[in-house]
């Protein structure tokens, strides 16, 4: 048995403040049939859990934000996106899950699912946290949420698109270990990504760049960030927007240009036409078709020109769009 491998000789209590520090030496028999003495620090602040609140008609989850010391200073800045936890304080896993999850985020749930346990840090800590994930109802929310001014909480409540937190976790926005566990097992198993459209196109989204903006790099990157903010919801709805200051921007940097208008900006960024429509009718991009082909789909990419039509009309991005709004289909 495992239990025969290990021989303990003595505990020693290094701090019992906040929680249980222990230096332990013991005998450990090694595969090769040696015995090994050993010493080892641990922590003990018992068990815990915590939970993933999910939203299936909105695709959204809600997490929180709050200040954990142990990150601060450490490459990081201390306030850690994470799911609700907390300790079991002698509870069950759900009964502490329950009344953890109201005190922090507001939300009462009345059933919450179990879906795995994990020691979080087996080299020095001893706790087991027990992973939950329950669907939560906007109308559901009891109280603000906020956690226990005296025990030290001071939490800020988040609900955000299962896709935007998972693109947090991979620019290093979201660095807890258990929130992105719980969050790819959300996107493998709660809200996998929604079936392509029968009828999804491929939409280049196109607007003035470098016009009016007197190359004011602010305004410039506000035009960006304009034409950026309607391929979102194109996105969303099973379609593939694209931008071409998507494809020209890091290659003007590849090309050496070194600022707005230089003989390289003017080769990469006009090569499709840029802002003269005389030049984007004789484009490639314009005419559609090497692109549309090289989607799979001859005919099915759509070109929307921000500023051409309105807001009201541009969102219609459903399925149905309107002949003033594509060049082509």
């Amino acid at each position: 048995m495992q239990d025969n491998r290990v021989k303990i000789h003595k505990v020693e209590t290094l701090s019992h403040d906040w929680y249980l520090l222990q230096k332990t030496t013991f005998d450990y028999l090694r595969r090769d049939g040696a015995w090994q003495t050993q010493t080892r620090e641990t922590y003990d602040r018992g068990n815990g859990a915590t939970i993933l609140l999910y939203n299936r008609a909105r695709r959204s989850v809600i997490l929180i934000r709050q200040f954990r010391f142990p990150t601060y200073g450490n490459g990081h800045d201390g306030f850690l996106i994470e799911t609700a936890a907390g300790l079991l304080d002698q509870a069950s896993p759900e009964e502490r899950i329950k009344l953890e999850v109201e005190e922090e985020t507001g939300y009462r749930v009345a059933e919450v699912c179990k879906v795995f346990e994990a020691f979080m840090s087996p080299g020095s800590v001893t706790e087991k946290l027990y992973f939950f994930v329950a669907e939560y109802e906007p109308g559901a929310r009891a109280g603000d949420g906020g956690g226990v001014v005296a025990e030290g909480e001071d939490i800020e409540v988040l609900e955000l698109p299962l896709e935007q937190a998972l693109h947090m976790v991979a620019d290093g926005r979201i660095a807890d270990g258990k929130t992105i566990m719980l969050l790819q097992y959300a996107q493998l198993h709660l809200l996998p990504p929604p079936a392509p459209r029968k009828d999804a196109m491929m939409i280049l989204i196109a607007g003035p760049y470098r016009s009016g903006t007197g190359d004011d790099p602010a305004l410039m990157a506000a035009n960006v960030a304009a034409m950026e903010a309607f391929a979102l919801p194109r996105y969303q709805a099973g379609h593939m927007p694209v931008l071409g200051e998507w494809l020209a921007l890091p290659l003007l940097k590849l090309a050496g240009s070194a600022q707005v208008g230089d003989a390289a900006f003017e080769r990469i960024f006009h090569a499709q036409g840029g802002d003269d429509p005389a030049r984007q009718a004789a484009s490639p991009l314009t005419r559609g078709a090497p692109l549309g082909a090289a989607c799979g789909a001859p005919g099915r990419m759509g070109i929307v020109r921000r500023g051409a039509v309105d807001s009201a009309a541009f969102d219609s991005y459903g399925g149905t769009f309107s002949s003033s709004e594509l060049a082509l289909r």
